[in-house]
């Protein structure tokens, strides 16, 4: 029994020391020099450098940054910006069991080409959201970090017994957020079966975000106690009292502005615009009040929102090239944001919107080392955006396509 002991703690010591070889190996220590940092929280440093060590942002500042054995990045003529954050993205498409099979790898490496670092899955069935979070975390792909949720629609329940049943099941299956949809009418019914919803939920520690998409139904979830909302209003304007009602209830409301808008050079190369779905624009919106309307209300609501103190984050709702997707919600949100709000609202208000505030959403000393450098200048124009060419999650180069490099 002794050797047998001594045979297992052994054993355990090797796998510990090989994890924190692994660990090491992936976050490396990096100093990025002669770049612009916008850190996300209204400071922008026009020449700066960045100096990672463990994995996290050891320092931010004006000054040419070192670090004994760190890679050194020359980021001259690039422009340092937090890792995107999608708060409400369908991950999975199709068939979950040929997507692994054949197509996460290079799906992955796609979201991580365009800049993200950190998906939270809108709504996907549980264990195929986990099993990807398990691949990309123990390395045997490379990817954004995943964040799962599962659905409790108060619609599927005739009673109060199975909606409680299914926050227990989802609770069960260690999702990290419940999705819970209602519609636009918000009627009685369903408001009553949220409510349950969200009360079991807050027993197994699970915040539920509702898709709300009337002011309606927006207010009727916070009344509740929904402690987030997954969409921009789209059927209806919203009031200043409405979204001071949201802010004062403290639950942050993501964008999905583009969701209304029509879709380019997506699905058909005709220039003919479609719904995100490749459905007819505008007939086939979902919960469409009509003509496209949805993307008036959506623009124009979420600077309402933001104006009266909303955090009000980035996500797409969208299940297509992930490139497609921030393309098509960037451009929506240059309507009605400046180019630092939309930094904002990409960065320190999507990381609150899925509780990392403290580790994600901005370049400060401290944070986990979530960083992409792109080609130009963002505050010139969105499409900077567009062009990431290094991105690095916690400290690991995952992405440099930088000529020579």
């Amino acid at each position: 029994m002794a050797a047998m002991k001594r045979r297992f703690a052994v054993s355990f010591l090797v796998l510990a020391l090989m994890l924190g070889a692994a660990q090491t190996l992936a976050a490396q220590d990096l100093v990025i020099n002669n770049v612009r940092v916008i850190t996300g929280t209204g400071q922008v440093i026009e020449s700066g450098s960045i100096v990672v060590t463990g994995g996290r942002i050891a320092s931010v500042g004006a000054a040419a940054g070192a670090a004994r054995g760190a890679r050194v990045i020359d980021g001259r003529g690039m422009t340092a910006v937090p890792g995107f954050i999608d708060g409400h993205r369908h991950v999975i498409p199709g068939n979950a069991g040929e997507y692994f099979d054949t197509r996460a790898a290079a799906h992955m490496r796609e979201f991580l080409e365009a800049g993200y670092t950190t998906l939270l899955e809108g709504g996907g069935a549980p264990p195929s959201g986990a099993q990807l979070r398990d691949m990309i975390d123990s390395g045997k792909i490379k990817g954004p970090r995943i964040l799962t949720s599962g659905r409790a629609d108060p619609g599927r329940f005739k009673t109060a017994d199975a909606a409680r049943a299914q926050v227990q099941a989802l609770a069960n299956a260690k999702i990290d957020y419940i999705k819970a949809s209602i519609s636009p009418q918000a009627t009685a019914e369903e408001v009553e079966i949220l409510r349950v919803v969200v009360e079991e939920g807050k027993k197994h520690n699970l915040q539920t975000m509702v898709h709300a998409v009337s002011p309606q139904a927006m207010l009727a979830a916070v009344k509740v106690g929904a402690q987030k909302l997954v969409h921009t209003p789209h059927f209806g304007w919203l009031s200043d009292a409405d979204a001071k009602a949201v802010a004062a209830a403290g639950v942050e409301v993501l964008s999905c502005a583009g969701f209304g808008v029509p879709v380019f050079g997506v699905f058909n190369q005709n220039n003919v615009g479609t719904f995100r779905d490749g459905k007819p624009w505008p007939d086939a919106i979902i919960d469409g009040e009509g003509r496209g309307r949805e993307a008036g209300y959506k623009a124009v609501n979420a600077r309402t929102l933001f104006d009266n103190g909303v955090v009000y984050g980035y996500g797409t709702d969208t299940g297509y090239l992930p490139r497609h997707g921030l393309a098509h919600e960037l451009r929506t949100l240059n309507l009605m944001f400046s180019p630092i709000d939309i930094i904002r609202v990409m960065g320190p208000n999507s990381a609150a919107f899925i509780d990392r505030q403290k580790d994600l959403g901005t370049l400060e000393t401290g944070k986990l080392a979530d960083i992409v450098l792109l080609g130009g200048n963002p505050l010139e124009g969105y499409w900077h955006l567009l062009d990431a060419r290094v991105v690095i999650k916690g400290g690991d180069v995952v992405v440099d396509t930088r000529q020579g490099s």
